[in-house]
């Protein structure tokens, strides 16, 4: 028996692409290893935080705005 471990089945909703440094790209990325955010219209760099090299697109929409932090 296993405590205090959760498992779950990955669905085709929760896929995440990644992104390799030096791939030519558009748009807004997050570092997968530190979550440093950029927004890049060319070659994506090593992170300048972390040195990470995989990037995550971020989810962004011109019409949708970012959540209002509660008080």
């Amino acid at each position: 028996m296993t405590q205090g471990i959760q498992t779950s089945a990955a669905t085709a909703d929760e896929f995440v692409e990644f992104w390799a440094a030096g791939q030519s790209v558009k748009g807004e990325f997050r570092c997968s290893e530190c979550g440093y955010g950029v927004t890049i219209a060319r070659v994506l760099p090593l992170c300048p935080m972390c040195g990470g090299s995989v990037w995550e697109q971020s989810l962004w929409s011109p019409f949708t705005r970012r959540a209002a932090a509660p008080l």
